[in-house]
């Protein structure tokens, strides 16, 4: 029997879905790395043990496969009943034994695998809406779960860093999480972002600013790990003084 495939026709959409998948292995690797005692050692994550971000991973595959549910077949089941409940599943999920923790992230992640996997061609640009109440394709919970699985294996905190993080993620996010903060109308340093292994990448923070912008520069990867709120070894500002904090990212 022919192995069963993706009803995907979108070739950018493909990518992302491969992406998605390293993505989720990588941090499945990471989360099988870890002894049973170790998952309730702290995460990297301000207040998170790694349980946390394991419950929280986990819930969210199931979550992103609520919106894939409501594409394929027309009835609403959004992310979430109530803005309680991902905040609640996350603390009871953090409380679970090692072996349920594990399943759970096990489980979670082939069910959103299926559901993706045997979504029709024609149904993924079909609108659904995020928790945060956006409305988008329902192709967006491809990027939404890349984002999720490859900063999460991070913040794990076992030997991960944005060094692991592939070239296509780092340039996608990199100017998104940018575009963010202008779109939100964040207060901005007055920052020029330039990345040392990118020659064509540079990234004006606040294009209102009246001053020449100091000049923050690093590796990509160590700029996003920067915008994130996650590290900012590795960088230079032109001024010499102290790296700013970033603004909140999400």
């Amino acid at each position: 029997m022919a192995a069963r495939t993706d009803n995907v026709d979108d070739p950018k959409l493909a990518a992302g879905l491969l992406l998605a998948r390293r993505g989720t292995a990588f941090f499945s690797r990471k989360l099988n790395e870890l002894s049973d005692s170790e998952l309730y050692e702290p995460s990297l994550l301000s207040g998170w043990t790694r349980a946390h971000l394991a419950a929280h991973v986990g819930y969210n595959a199931r979550a992103l496969t609520r919106l894939t549910e409501w594409a394929a077949t027309g009835v609403e089941t959004p992310m979430y009943s109530s803005p309680e409940q991902r905040n609640d599943e996350i603390q009871l999920g953090a409380t679970l034994s090692a072996r349920a923790l594990r399943n759970l992230s096990d489980h979670a992640i082939v069910h959103l695998n299926v559901e993706w996997r045997d979504l029709p061609a024609d149904a993924w640009g079909r609108q659904v809406r995020t928790a945060q109440g956006r409305i988008v394709p329902v192709s967006e919970t491809v990027w939404m779960r890349t984002r999720e699985v490859w900063l999460h294996a991070i913040d794990l905190g076992n030997g991960a860093s944005v060094r692991d993080l592939p070239t296509e993620f780092v340039d996608r996010l990199l100017p998104e999480v940018v575009a963010l903060w202008k779109t939100r109308g964040d207060a901005v340093p007055n920052l020029l972002l330039r990345a040392t292994d990118r020659p064509d990448l540079s990234l004006r923070l606040d294009d209102a600013a009246d001053a020449e912008p100091e000049v923050l520069t690093g590796e990509a990867a160590q700029l996003l790990a920067w915008e994130t709120g996650r590290a900012n070894t590795g960088l230079q500002l032109s001024g010499g003084g102290p790296v700013p904090v970033a603004p909140r990212w999400l």
